[in-house]
């Protein structure tokens, strides 16, 4: 399945029509308009229909959205439909939770290895994966066919383990590490910077008081 180009803007709410669709469908309910959407996600109506009409014509006028048939497709479109296979580097209290999480995930998209430079880690159990050396990254990524890596460690060592993602052949990269890395034009890099976060968060703060102070 092929679409036009489209911006990330679009790509990012896509997982939260998904989430908020999987609810709806736990509950029994078989349609939604695009106003339902909208006013339980905080969002323009008009935008929903505007993200979704780039994939397709998913929806019925005086109706509204199946929701069956709507989590069915944008699982299509963002791949959930297929097995992703996903690699962490870093067993640290970070990696850790993101592997134990991986049990409750119902998608497709799972951590399948997990990798760790200390000694004392290897061979720990987290959530039935096995803590590997970083000499088995390479290695295993390509057995496993590893599709994604996850970036938990040090800032220090975020661009070394990048490289070895690289070398691997991975195609995307999660980077919680308080890092800006390199990496090659084809290969998507997001981040998760929990200090940027909080710092831009922290702008909001009291600005009701400000704002009546100007």
């Amino acid at each position: 399945m092929k679409f036009p180009k489209i911006s990330e803007a679009v790509v990012r709410r896509l997982p939260m029509y998904l989430r908020f669709l999987n609810e709806l469908a736990k509950s029994d309910v078989q349609t939604v308009s695009s106003q339902d959407l909208g006013r339980r996600l905080d969002l323009n109506p008009a935008q929903i229909r505007k993200d979704l009409a780039y994939f397709g014509e998913f929806g019925k006028k005086g109706i509204g959205y199946d929701v069956g048939y709507l989590v069915e497709k944008i699982r299509g479109i963002l791949k959930l439909d297929q097995e992703i296979r996903v690699a962490l580097v870093g067993a640290g209290n970070l990696g850790q939770a993101l592997c134990n999480y991986n049990a409750y995930l119902k998608d497709n998209m799972r951590i399948s290895a997990v990798f760790d430079a200390n000694p004392n880690r290897i061979g720990d159990r987290i959530n039935q994966l096995s803590v590997q050396p970083m000499e088995e990254l390479v290695r295993t990524v390509r057995e496993q066919h590893v599709r994604i890596g996850i970036i938990t460690v040090p800032a220090t060592e975020a661009q070394r383990v990048a490289d070895q993602f690289v070398e691997a052949g991975v195609e995307g990269i999660m980077n919680f590490a308080p890092a800006i890395i390199k990496v090659p034009s084809q290969i998507r890099v997001h981040y998760a910077d929990f200090t940027i976060e909080l710092q831009s968060l922290a702008y909001y703060l009291n600005r009701g008081e400000t704002e009546e102070e100007e």
